[in-house]
């Protein structure tokens, strides 16, 4: 019998590599929907940049590796990479900004380590991480949602502020997060977090009006819609077996229960469980950056630890940390965790008891 050694991701369905990323892509068209129904035209053109800069990245490699390019793009991961990353920064980030994290993200995370199946880290996280580390102002500009831009901006617009720093009419990323109020927005998680800073409570901030006008009523923003959207992209991946629900589940279910104490401990602090749910990218992470199959755990037992232990570190670090949104932080610490955790949840041998092993 001759015995075939093969590296992950492992699918354990008749779908091959390029219908998986597919599915994942289609999966992900309600929450993109959301963004540019919320967020305006730069969520698009963020991802045709990324694209175009995976897609030529990933075929100059692969030539210079002399493998088949045709074959080896066919299977969609760049283009799954490009579109998480372009999902996850400011939808006016300068073009330049996202050239350099898409290029980071293919060369050096995934093709450096031999390309799909022996990347260590998620490219777009760590992708991400980069950007937000080398330019930190510009991945903090998010712009409000259009009902509540001062300036509403058209696809021109957006394109000049992408690609020459400034609108048609000339106003910069401080002038148009300007809201119709006249405040200079800032995300829910940011608002909060710099609240808590300057000694104001958490009761305190979710009942300012200036919260509540802005950005932080989170309905009204937008963010818990976008949210959701992806979490209904998730359940159709669950639904159709493209990922199982231990990493997910797990991960959800540690944000819950971590914030919760926490918010029982001191609600003048510390945010309850449905804050950090809806707002940031915890549910967008939970379906579809955790779920990794290259750097996720591979065992069932191992994938619950991984998913939990994510959203251990997302409530950690959203709380005590100094960023605002921790997903991609903990999604690569857990990433690096993930050998210990497969060796320690591997199922055991038949015939074997633990002493013998």
């Amino acid at each position: 019998m001759k015995l075939t050694l093969s590296s992950s991701p492992h699918l354990r369905t008749k779908r091959d590599t390029g219908q998986v990323m597919r599915l994942v892509l289609y999966a992900m068209l309600p929450g993109v929907a959301c963004q540019l129904y919320f967020f305006g035209w730069g969520v698009m053109v963020q991802a045709i940049i990324a694209l175009i800069t995976a897609i030529a990245t990933e075929a100059a490699i692969l030539a210079l590796r002399n493998k088949s390019v045709i074959r080896n793009l066919s299977d969609y991961s760049a283009v799954l990479t490009a579109c998480l990353l372009a999902v996850s920064i400011p939808p006016t980030l300068p073009w330049w900004m996202t050239v350099i994290g898409t290029f980071f993200a293919i060369a050096i995370v995934k093709q450096l380590y031999g390309g799909l199946g022996y990347n260590l880290f998620n490219p777009a996280m760590i992708a991400y991480v980069v950007l937000l580390v080398s330019f930190p102002a510009a991945m903090t500009q998010w712009l409000p949602p259009v009902s509540l831009q001062a300036t509403e901006l058209n696809f021109a617009d957006t394109l000049s502020l992408i690609f020459t720093g400034f609108s048609v009419d000339g106003m910069d990323i401080t002038q148009v997060k300007t809201t119709i109020d006249g405040i200079t927005s800032a995300t829910p998680l940011d608002y909060v977090k710099t609240g808590l800073t300057q000694s104001q409570t958490y009761s305190e901030l979710l009942n300012s009006g200036l919260f509540n006008s802005s950005v932080a009523d989170s309905a009204a923003a937008g963010w818990s819609w976008v949210g959701l959207a992806y979490a209904l992209g998730g359940l159709l991946l669950l639904r159709l077996k493209v990922i199982s629900w231990h990493i997910p589940g797990s991960m959800v279910l540690s944000v819950i229960i971590c914030a919760l104490l926490m918010h029982l401990i001191n609600p003048d602090i510390y945010a309850s469980p449905l804050f950090h749910l809806l707002n940031g990218s915890v549910l967008f992470g939970a379906f579809f950056i955790a779920t990794d199959p290259v750097s996720a755990s591979t065992t069932q037992k191992g994938r619950l630890v991984f998913g939990a232990m994510i959203g251990f570190w997302i409530v950690i670090i959203r709380t005590f940390g100094g960023y605002p949104d921790a997903v991609a932080f903990a999604v690569i610490i857990m990433n690096m965790a993930v050998p210990l955790i497969d060796y320690y949840t591997r199922p055991r041998t038949y015939g074997y008891s633990r002493g013998k092993q």
